[in-house]
């Protein structure tokens, strides 16, 4: 994630940052520009940022629920902003306590937009495009017929979220429950899109055949595989191979855990990218550890460097948050196999070929 300042007073701001805290400023982020900006008055049309002082705008209608931070130009027929005509459907908001847990999901859901946008991925909204389009469902138990369970998935581009997710003590809970080292709203959101990319740039096309050569023919029962490792049928050498336990379930589950870690990288690079950041450790030997991390990683088209600056950057955040007696930034081991996996997600990302021309054209 980048990182951001107010136009007007220069303090640096956060991503999910509604208002500068120096200067007072409202701010909104501007999705086509990649800024979040101050904004100045504009009139009964709304607001003029100071990163585009030429048009005007107005925030996302779901600005009223305290859940979106993003713009709509004044003269757009749209209420909703990029990230939020995605949803289908969202929780009860008569239940004070889904209010929050839509929020902390939103949050999330629009890092996930950010990144999709940086990687110029086909990204369509499924109420335009039913066909192609992505759409997501916030659902939650108390609202079902008969309290029925909530699973989160996906189906042909809709993903379903359970909104407990969003709740610290439930997730963590499934987290032990699981035996998983690593279970965040973010990470649900990388995983499930994974799925839905899976769809639209590998099933049917050239790239299936070396994806089958990679993860596995997709063609095995999905239900079983999963019912086997539920089981505890995973195979003995599954961290040689694979990413996850659950990785190794079946090849489309190996597919978007390797997608969602690609993404998981991307981002936190570009975010020490933000900082400048560089690491000399000052015991060891290993010169590879040594790096300045000075390149876009959304831009890098060197699956090598990527990798090269991702592996000692984690090394330190782990070590940071084992100083605070926290669980490692990243409690995960890429094998030879494993990074293999992740340079073809790496080119297919990057050479999908739709960095403008696969998005599908609005519809009307």
């Amino acid at each position: 994630m980048k990182l951001f300042e107010c136009q007007y007073c220069g303090q640096l701001l956060g991503f999910e940052n509604t208002r500068c805290e120096r200067c007072g400023h409202l701010l909104g982020y501007l999705p086509e520009r990649e800024v979040l900006s101050a904004l100045g008055p504009g009139g009964v049309e709304g607001w003029r940022p100071l990163a585009d002082v030429d048009h005007l705008y107005r925030f996302c209608a779901n600005d009223t629920h305290s859940v979106c931070n993003w713009l709509v130009r004044s003269d757009s027929p749209e209420h909703y902003c990029q990230a939020c005509r995605l949803n289908r459907t969202i929780p009860n908001l008569s239940e004070p306590r889904h209010v929050y847990r839509w929020q902390r999901l939103e949050w999330g859901k629009h890092r996930l937009v950010y990144g999709l946008m940086r990687l110029g991925l086909p990204l369509n909204a499924k109420r335009d495009h039913p066909e192609v389009g992505l759409a997501f469902d916030f659902l939650s138990p108390d609202d079902t017929l008969w309290g029925q369970p909530v699973t989160t998935g996906h189906n042909r581009g809709l993903i379903t979220l359970n909104i407990a997710e969003a709740d610290d003590a439930e997730r963590e809970q499934l987290r032990a429950n699981l035996a998983e080292p690593y279970r965040t709203v973010l990470g649900h959101f990388r995983h499930e899109v994974g799925h839905y990319y899976w769809e639209r740039l590998i099933e049917g096309e050239p790239l299936i055949e070396r994806f089958r050569a990679l993860f596995g023919d997709e063609r095995r029962d999905y239900a079983s595989a999963l019912e086997q490792h539920y089981n505890g049928g995973m195979p003995p050498d599954w961290n040689q191979r694979h990413i996850s336990t659950y990785a190794a379930a079946h090849p489309w589950e190996d597919w978007a855990e390797t997608w969602a870690h690609y993404l998981h990288m991307v981002d936190t690079l570009e975010t020490a990218y933000a900082f400048g950041l560089s690491l000399a450790p000052r015991s060891g030997h290993d010169i590879a550890l040594s790096v300045i991390v000075d390149f876009d990683p959304y831009e890098e088209p060197d699956f090598g460097r990527v990798i090269d600056h991702w592996l000692p950057v984690v090394y330190a955040g782990n070590s940071l948050n084992r100083s605070m007696g926290q669980q490692d930034l990243y409690p995960f081991v890429l094998t030879p196999g494993v990074l293999e996996k992740l340079r073809f997600v790496h080119e297919v990302a990057r050479g999908n070929g739709s960095r403008a021309t696969r998005n599908v054209p609005a519809a009307g």
